[in-house]
């Protein structure tokens, strides 16, 4: 992957957690109804399938380029997922806790769900709160649905990938079995940001002008069938032929399956296209690049704390939500606590995987030898 297609891809990411993000700020209990134009377009939605595509093509890259069996994939994949996942279960049951105690109204509606706390860490922990058609609500930390799905996805890829034949098959149909159809019909945009990377090998030989037409004809089709209704319209289609009250209840939020499994495809279209205009274009300025990186490097972060913190800071400020001002201190309150969080956890990655692994070489020699 060339640096100017990763630091692009880094970019993306980044863009699409602060979409997530500000879609959730659009909620009127947190600004006044000010942004509810982001709610009505459901652009979070959007972003978290952007995210999906981006996650496919990753993987498949690191699968192909980097972590080529199964114990080192499972390995970055697992440690990858729980050093940011555990802490911020931790982080989002501590303060529901505290903020509902000190501001019960502020926490008293659907965004929080309350009950069984002990049970809804472990389905968290053990991303088992999204099987078959159940959902789970993690207490306000609404975003966790999708990490739950990327696992499964994880799980099914490298059965796929890394076992041989008829072993490849069964694990995988059980995987999918357990997974459920609501994880897996959301898997298309995830599979295709797998498929744009085996194919971005081909793009190589394609002109400049048709991989700019293949990289921005997408964005293009996207805004104009957001401007057009398109995805309300395929959302009554499924409620025509499925049933409002199961597309609903049942299918939670992969209730709009057709339209993400389309915008993925959109998605992958537009990342297939820059693999080739990336290829060719000079890096950006080396502090845009930095500061691309920085803000990529802790967007796990951003995305999975944002909602429970920006529930207790716009609990704690409730005038804030009426002017600009406060508007902007409760956002920027919330981006600086991800970012500390992301410094913690996130970003010290690599540290935590060589403690694993030496304490794992430490248990080796600890281990009694068979006489």
């Amino acid at each position: 992957m060339n640096k100017g297609l990763s630091v692009y891809l880094d970019g993306l990411r980044a863009f699409a957690a602060f979409v997530v993000l500000l879609s959730h700020f659009a909620y009127p209990r947190f600004s006044n109804g000010d942004y509810i134009w982001i709610r009505d377009y459901n652009l979070g939605s959007d972003a978290v399938m952007l995210f999906f595509v981006l996650s496919g093509f990753v993987i498949a890259f690191t699968a192909d380029q980097k972590d080529r069996t199964a114990g080192s994939f499972l390995f970055n994949r697992l440690t990858r997922i729980y050093s940011v996942a555990l802490p911020a279960l931790v982080l989002t049951f501590a303060i529901d806790a505290l903020g509902s105690h000190l501001y019960f109204k502020a926490y008293d509606g659907w965004w929080y769900a309350s009950s069984a706390p002990v049970a809804r860490f472990l389905a968290a922990a053990t991303f088992t709160n999204e099987l078959g058609f159940q959902h789970i609500r993690v207490g306000t930390n609404g975003p966790y649905w999708s990490l739950t799905y990327e696992v499964w996805y994880y799980a099914l890829f490298a059965a796929v990938t890394f076992l041989q034949g008829a072993r490849r098959w069964i694990v995988g149909a059980l995987v999918a079995l357990i997974a459920g159809p609501k994880i897996l019909v959301l898997g298309v945009s995830w599979g295709a940001g797998v498929a744009a990377y085996h194919l971005s090998a081909r793009v190589t030989a394609m002109s400049s002008d048709r991989a700019l037409a293949l990289m921005w004809l997408p964005v293009a089709v996207y805004a104009a069938c957001l401007l057009s209704g398109v995805p309300k319209m395929l959302l009554h289609w499924e409620y025509a032929v499925l049933g409002e009250d199961f597309v609903r209840r049942s299918l939670a939020f992969s209730d709009e399956f057709i339209w993400n499994g389309f915008i993925g495809l959109l998605f992958a279209g537009h990342i297939l296209g820059a693999v080739r205009v990336m290829a060719e274009r000079p890096m950006a300025n080396a502090r845009i690049n930095t500061a691309v990186r920085w803000l990529a490097g802790g967007s796990f972060s951003l995305y999975i704390v944002h909602y429970p913190l920006l529930q207790f800071i716009g609990a704690a400020l409730p005038g804030a939500r009426t002017t600009p001002a406060g508007q902007l201190l409760v956002l920027l309150l919330v981006i600086a606590g991800c970012y500390a969080f992301a410094a913690v956890f996130e970003r010290t990655l690599n540290r935590q995987r060589a403690w694993l692994v030496e304490t794992a070489r430490r248990l080796a020699i600890l281990r009694p030898q068979a006489v």
